[in-house]
């Protein structure tokens, strides 16, 4: 489970564009993960720009850096973002255990 300080430095690491759509990408190439260059052509995002964003979802433990050779290769941390969706799930709808019937979802 999930402490709410990290919960709440994943939501704001998630809170931002670029952040989000780096994440995603890193999510859709799965355990692999994607080098910074690979990124910035995929996301269209300078290369500077992108070390920031990078660096701000590393620090919220959403995404693992590991060296691999000359190259850097970033990668979701699935587990993080299982814990950080267990948190929401957990804590939604006043603490009552979460419906997933649209209709219920309403009552929510």
């Amino acid at each position: 489970m999930m402490e709410e300080n990290d919960v709440v430095r994943s939501l704001a690491a998630l809170a931002q564009p670029v952040r989000l759509g780096v994440f995603r990408a890193l999510v859709v190439a799965g355990p692999k993960g994607l080098t910074p260059g690979a990124l910035c052509e995929a996301l269209l995002v300078p290369a500077t720009s992108l070390s920031f964003h990078l660096k701000e979802l590393t620090h919220s433990g959403l995404v693992t850096q590991e060296r691999q050779g000359r190259h850097l290769v970033y990668r979701a941390q699935f587990g993080r973002m299982q814990g950080l969706l267990s948190y929401l799930t957990d804590n939604c709808c006043e603490g009552q255990a979460c419906l997933t019937d649209t209709a219920a979802l309403a009552h929510c």
